[in-house]
């Protein structure tokens, strides 16, 4: 078998393109060259010096010769050295070469004992391996670095860049570069704060100092574009390098970060302009929350509102997971035909994982998670636009309240294993009809932690970029049109996340949060909305004024992820907080009619989520699910009465 296995892969010389089997000789042939040198250099080493005479040096020498090569050509092809199983002078291909280099010294170590029984003979073979060894791998890292030199390609015409980063994602990008003969752009230099890296060339290219000397060598290179090449680079950093490029007359240009690129590597490809959410809103969000959320796996996962700037994220984001099914429950018909296309690539709405219903319709809730069953829900569904809210709080009331309940008792009475509720930073020390609403949903969720089995959990953030109303939308539109930018305050600040990272941390949350608790997670530091304006102000053609209009009703200067009385419990990871939630008795919400009157209605949100509305304790410990599947149940805990039967 030994034998037939030997003839097969020596037959694979002669196979395949010319190109590969040419490559495949050659190695070959450089290696039996350094056994034939090395050998041929000690045999003549020892005769010169009167160890041993010429002719039986040369004899010992060239059976110890053929033995190596023999063994040499023999063990490359059955350890698939020739067959090109690793790169050439690569770490893999180097450590291969050295065993079967060890095996073919050995071998001719026993053949020179054979020859000259003395120890002459051993020490020829011994001293020639690694002789052999080192002339093998100069003839390769040789080959390559001409192949290197040959693949690269400097273009007078592509435009001179500032590289910043000497890292993995630096050198990545500076590589692909300049393998690209038609690549717009060229690097000139490499800056990086780092001293260690200061005499370091990337790909030929030098890092020739920090951030400090932008300016300098923009001028000296005649650069006229700085590209941020860290992957992971935090938004204070983007910020500070860009005010440097600006100074400097430099186009900044950026990668994008870690959670957005497929396999973590970079190419010419991934260069883009520089976004606003770059500036505000990106983290360094790491790999290791990946492993948090292997809990979706193989599970039943719905989502509510779906289509919706979070749900459509989150479930592409899980789609990732590998769910067994993954449900996206939405009333916006539209919404859900975008989200398909995105994640299908068609709009054929023919899936049966597409949910057309409105969590307002308590039936349709009940008999969708009745049908489907799912062991996962994620409550992304709400309004969340403060203004209007502030005007109508029946709306608030009937979604954010009301339709939060019927998901939770729908969730409740299939024995969901897990239900993550998306909640604001509006609902800490809430002061708006939007967070009164949602502080109550974090309750009614913390109530049901009591009142169920399974994982009832809130997460609580701050504004997501890029979301629907958001407010970079909002100020890149007047832009656009013209003008002006209408900030409320100057002094007026906001925590910022993009999407992709919010929905990542969400995801992890879900799977470390103890039932009963709101996560919070770490927004960094909070950005000042008139900075942000003035940025977007400045992509401008044309001057575009700011103008500044006062905060609304229910509107902070300030907003805030912790409430005054919110103690952190725990950190179960460096960007996920714990904080315990008082439950809130559903049969408190009984009291909200959304045909109240505005001031009655909206003291009685504020008194539900502060809780000093009398009776608002969390109910009975444990209410069985054939109960909930009532849908006039109210969580008090007694049967349903007759009036609200009629209801």
């Amino acid at each position: 078998m030994q034998l037939k296995h030997t003839l097969a892969v020596a037959g694979a010389l002669t196979m395949g393109s010319s190109q590969p089997r040419l490559l495949r000789c050659r190695r070959v042939v450089a290696d039996v060259v350094a056994w034939m040198f090395a050998v041929a250099a000690v045999a003549v080493g020892m005769a010169l010096s009167g160890i041993d005479p010429l002719r039986a040096a040369l004899l010992t020498g060239l059976v110890a010769c053929s033995a190596a090569a023999g063994v040499q050509v023999v063990g490359g092809l059955v350890s698939g050295l020739y067959l090109g199983r690793a790169r050439v002078a690569s770490f893999e291909e180097v450590a291969w070469l050295s065993c079967v280099m060890l095996c073919a010294g050995l071998s001719a170590t026993v053949a020179g004992l054979l020859v000259d029984a003395s120890a002459l003979g051993a020490a020829l073979a011994a001293i020639a391996t690694p002789l052999a060894l080192l002339a093998a791998l100069t003839s390769r890292m040789l080959w390559r670095y001409r192949c290197e030199q040959r693949s690269v390609h400097r273009s007078v015409t592509s435009a001179p860049l500032v590289v910043f980063g000497a890292g993995e994602g630096g050198y990545q990008i500076v590589r692909a570069m300049l393998r690209r003969a038609d690549c717009q752009y060229r690097p000139v230099a490499v800056l990086d704060d780092d001293p260690r890296k200061r005499h370091l060339r990337v790909m030929g290219v030098p890092v020739e100092g920090g951030r400090e000397s932008l300016a300098e060598i923009a001028k000296r290179t005649g650069a006229t574009m700085l590209l941020i090449a860290i992957p992971s680079a935090a938004a204070d950093l983007i910020r500070d390098l860009t005010d440097l490029a600006t100074k400097a007359g430099l186009q900044v240009k950026v990668l994008p970060g870690v959670s957005q690129l497929i396999d973590g590597r970079v190419g010419v490809i991934d260069i883009r302009d520089l976004h606003l959410e770059d500036l505000v809103g990106r983290r360094p969000v790491g790999p290791e929350l990946e492993q948090l959320c292997q809990y979706v796996q193989g599970k039943r996962v719905l989502v509510t509102g779906a289509g919706g700037s979070i749900g459509s994220e989150l479930c592409r984001r899980l789609a990732l997971h590998q769910p067994a099914r993954l449900l996206k429950l939405d009333r916006d018909e539209s919404a859900l035909h975008a989200l398909e296309l995105s994640l299908e690539g068609h709009g054929l709405l023919c899936s049966a994982d597409l949910l057309l219903g409105d969590l307002r319709d308590v039936a349709t809730m009940h008999r969708i998670f009745a049908e489907h069953r799912p062991h996962i829900v994620f409550h992304a569904a709400a309004l969340k636009h403060l203004p209007l809210l502030e005007k109508y709080p029946g709306e608030a009331v009937q979604t954010n309240v009301r339709g939060t309940l019927t998901v939770l008792q729908a969730a409740a009475a299939v024995g969901v294993e897990r239900f993550v509720n998306i909640s604001t930073d509006k609902a800490a020390a809430p002061v708006s009809v939007l967070g009164y609403s949602k502080r109550i949903a974090e309750r009614l969720t913390a109530a049901m932690a009591r009142m169920a089995p399974g994982v009832y959990v809130n997460v609580r953030f701050g504004n997501v970029l890029g979301s629907r109303g958001s407010v970079l939308t909002t100020f890149a539109a007047q832009v656009a049109d013209g003008g002006p930018v209408t900030v409320t305050h100057p002094d007026v600040t906001r925590y910022f996340m993009t999407v992709h990272e919010a929905v990542r941390l969400v995801l992890a949350a879900g799977g470390v949060g103890r039932s009963g608790e709101v996560l919070v997670l770490d927004m960094g530091e909070p950005a000042r909305i008139a900075d942000v304006a003035a940025r977007i102000a400045a992509t401008a053609r044309r001057s575009v004024e700011i103008v500044y209009t006062g905060l609304r009703q229910g509107e902070k200067l300030h907003e805030v992820l912790f409430g005054p009385d919110e103690v952190v419990v725990a950190l179960s990871h460096r960007w996920i907080s714990h904080v315990p939630v008082p439950p809130l008795a559903p049969g408190a919400i009984t009291q909200l009619d959304p045909k109240l009157p505005h001031a009655v209605l909206v003291g009685t949100l504020r008194e539900l989520a502060l809780g000093t509305f009398p009776g608002s304790d969390a109910g009975p410990a444990h209410v069985p699910a054939e109960v909930l599947m009532r849908h006039d149940w109210d969580g008090s805990g007694r049967p349903p009465s007759s009036a609200n039967k009629g209801r």
